[in-house]
């Protein structure tokens, strides 16, 4: 039987203090899309974090992005949910619903008094039950629909920006505005116990919208027509705006972990990065398929993790796995006993049905 997540702290003598918990999903980012999968786009941060945390390298997706994000906060598979194949854009009247049991309230029943999401929520707008405030999140800030415009923050002519409740009048490049709100939750927070932080940027999903700064690392020409229906974040084609796009998501990131390290909590955070989808505009790489199939290009994600106090970096995982057993096994490292029903799996979960499937609570513990 493989060493517990339990037992890899004992044997390194690290006290049980219950992890922060920082989750950062991509919108649309492809497996060929990152500088460490040969990639030429600029992504140094998290090209770092796959030396030094572990490559999740068959970590698995659904092909669109609300069906994702509805498993990720409750281990179920979305077609429980009738969102197996569809997303929820700004005219549908539907959302999950609150009897469901998100991440988040499980982590309040486990003492994690902040617990924000940052950034695309995309799982109903049209009432207020909908709501992340009305699913365990203590704190939103972010965009409700998918889509919307990264410079005027809109979403169909209409603002698309809150904050809690309200509407946010805040400007700025959306993917730079979720980056510093994430910064300024963590030094917020840093103070106040565990907590738990879901930063959901909407990057690189189009609009294809980049700051000129950063259309500039790929040979953007100011003198030259932009493409498009108008100026606003355009480059001169839709492939280098792309890559801005990357780079710029991948800057966020590295902030997001330098504010962890300067708070001292880098060691003691669960790190998850993965994408929610294959790419539409990027590349997959040596997978077959894009966005919208269930060929490994649509639902195999770039995936890495990092926990330095109790998982081993620099290496690579091979077992299957994926966004349904997030949740299980988060609350199988904190032991936190749970009324839920999950399709996920994790170490002390697993059922008849996949015996075969291990979560990275076995899978990545020191040995």
């Amino acid at each position: 039987m493989a060493t517990s997540i339990a037992g890899c702290a004992q044997a390194k003598n690290i006290q049980a203090e219950k992890p922060n918990i920082v989750i950062v999903l991509a919108d649309d980012l492809g497996w060929g899309d990152l500088g460490y999968h040969g990639s030429h786009i600029m992504t140094p941060n998290l090209d770092k974090l796959s030396q030094t945390g572990i490559q999740l390298n068959r970590f698995y997706v659904a092909s669109i992005s609300t069906p994702t994000r509805a498993g990720l906060l409750t281990g179920k598979y979305p077609n429980r949910f009738g969102v197996r194949e569809v997303v929820i854009p700004p005219w549908r009247d539907y959302g999950i619903q609150p009897s469901e049991v998100f991440l988040p309230e499980e982590l309040a029943q486990a003492g994690y008094k902040n617990r924000a999401i940052i950034g695309k929520w995309h799982l109903g707008h049209s009432k207020k039950i909908y709501y992340p405030l009305n699913q365990g999140f203590t704190h939103f800030y972010g965009h409700l629909n998918g889509a919307i415009d990264y410079f005027s923050l809109e979403r169909d002519g209409e603002l698309d920006w809150h904050n809690d409740w309200e509407s946010s009048y805040d400007k700025g490049y959306s993917t730079d505005l979720i980056t510093d709100h994430a910064v300024k939750c963590i030094n917020d927070y840093s103070k106040e116990g565990p907590f738990l932080m879901y930063v959901a940027y909407n990057a690189p999903h189009g609009p294809l919208q980049a700051k000129d700064e950063d259309l500039k690392l790929y040979g953007f020409d100011e003198s030259k027509p932009r493409f498009g229906k108008d100026k606003t974040g355009h480059g001169n084609n839709e492939e280098q705006t792309f890559a801005a796009m990357v780079t710029c998501m991948d800057r966020g990131v590295g902030k997001i972990i330098q504010a962890l390290t300067d708070a001292g909590k880098i060691d003691n955070t669960i790190f998850l990065f993965f994408s929610d989808n294959g790419t539409e505009n990027g590349s997959s790489g040596t997978l077959r398929g894009k966005k919208f199939l269930e060929f490994d290009g649509g639902v195999r994600s770039p995936a890495l993790l990092s926990w330095p106090a109790k998982l081993k970096g620099g290496r690579t995982i091979n077992q299957v796995m994926g966004f349904v057993d997030v949740m299980p096994t988060i609350l199988d490292v904190l032991n936190q006993k749970s009324a839920a029903q999950f399709d996920g799996m994790s170490e002390r979960r697993q059922t008849e049905h996949r015996p075969q499937v291990l979560s990275w609570s076995r899978c990545c513990c020191n040995q």
